[in-house]
């Protein structure tokens, strides 16, 4: 950066600031960190040397540093494992109802509502890419994008089936009910991966937008859907009011779904992106969320379970995702250096 020609090309330029804050975001709490051992360890040896009175009161700061420490430790161990390709990218989550009916749509908006929340306390930003309204109650499906930095780490943690069990406030006998809906995590991808889609293997339909958005949305053929013809992909966008804007944003997102479509292929292995969602429904499920005759969450790939539902509900769901981190998920890790060396 220190050299004459540094600023001779903006985007490069641009690229090597980005990647320096990223470094700076890796080591700097690092040797903070370090610095704060050293401070504890000099309170320590201030304690051991103190009067009756004096040891008392260094005592208490060195219990109440390393409580601290503890802490921050466990936040920057949770930042370690979040060193694959792309975890710090952005990232696209879909929610799509599964077997259960009205009952999975409403389970699917739940969902929905959870992930924002929850991306909401972690300071993401989220922008709703498509909503298709269920029948009676709920939604169908739905895709969000989630900014932010390591936005793709946390949230693949979520890839998977996950299965509601509640008396149905849709059914007059009170009896309980089972739902499904899998979530799908997909990582934004740059400009620097090369895809090329020719315009041949694409169909673009475009059509009136549903759902809230005003007047302007809702009265133009705004909303773009894109078909991948030899894939069977298919991508919706629908939230802005320019359908030139709405379809830049379907093919970023159909580009992200066809590179991992891609690493898929190479790896010989669909497990990563879509095999381990399954079907969705019995038997292939990561996460209960129990509500009745009891109260509680459980992540069965981790074990980890709370009876806390309403709070998870509510997008506290940090516990999952750490969890799911430390559990190393040694596959995803291994395939993610291998492509790294190719």
């Amino acid at each position: 950066m220190g050299s004459p020609g540094f600023w001779d090309n903006n985007d490069r330029a641009q690229k090597h600031i980005i990647k320096l804050n990223t470094l700076k975001r890796t080591i700097l709490p690092l040797v903070a960190y370090k610095k704060k051992l050293e401070d504890v360890s000099i309170m320590v040896e201030l304690a051991e040397g103190a009067d009756a009175k004096e040891k008392d009161a260094f005592e208490a700061e060195v219990q109440h540093s390393v409580l601290a420490l503890v802490e921050e430790l466990d936040q920057l161990e949770i930042s370690a494992f979040l060193n694959g390709r792309f975890d710090r990218n952005n990232a696209y989550l879909s929610i799509q109802a599964g077997a259960g009916g009205t009952e999975s749509c409403d389970w699917a908006d739940m969902l929905f509502r959870m992930y924002n929340r929850w991306a909401e306390r972690r300071g993401f930003t989220v922008e709703i890419q498509d909503v298709q309204v269920g029948d009676q109650a709920g939604i169908t499906k739905a895709t969000i994008s989630i900014k932010g930095e390591n936005a793709y780490g946390y949230v693949r943690a979520e890839r998977g089936v996950h299965r509601l069990v509640r008396i149905s406030p849709f059914d007059s006998n009170k009896r309980r009910h089972t739902s499904f809906c899998a979530v799908d995590v997909i990582a934004e991808v740059n400009e620097d991966i090369d895809i090329e889609i020719p315009e041949s293997e694409i169909r673009v339909d475009v059509y009136r937008s549903s759902g809230k958005g005003g007047q302007g949305v809702n009265t133009t053929d705004s909303a773009v859907r894109i078909t991948h013809i030899p894939s069977g992909i298919v991508v919706v966008c629908q939230n802005e009011r320019s359908q030139i804007k709405n379809r830049a944003s379907a093919m970023t997102v159909l580009k992200a779904r066809l590179y991992e479509k891609k690493l898929d292929e190479q790896r010989s292995d669909m497990e990563r992106f879509y095999g381990e969602k399954g079907e969705i429904g019995w038997g292939s499920q990561i996460r209960s969320y129990v509500l009745a005759p009891y109260q509680m969450v459980k992540d069965l790939r981790t074990g980890v379970s709370t009876s806390d539902t309403q709070g998870v509900l509510d997008g506290d769901i940090d516990r999952f995702v750490y969890a799911w981190l430390r559990a190393g998920s040694p596959r995803h890790r291994n395939k993610d250096i291998q492509m790294d060396d190719e």
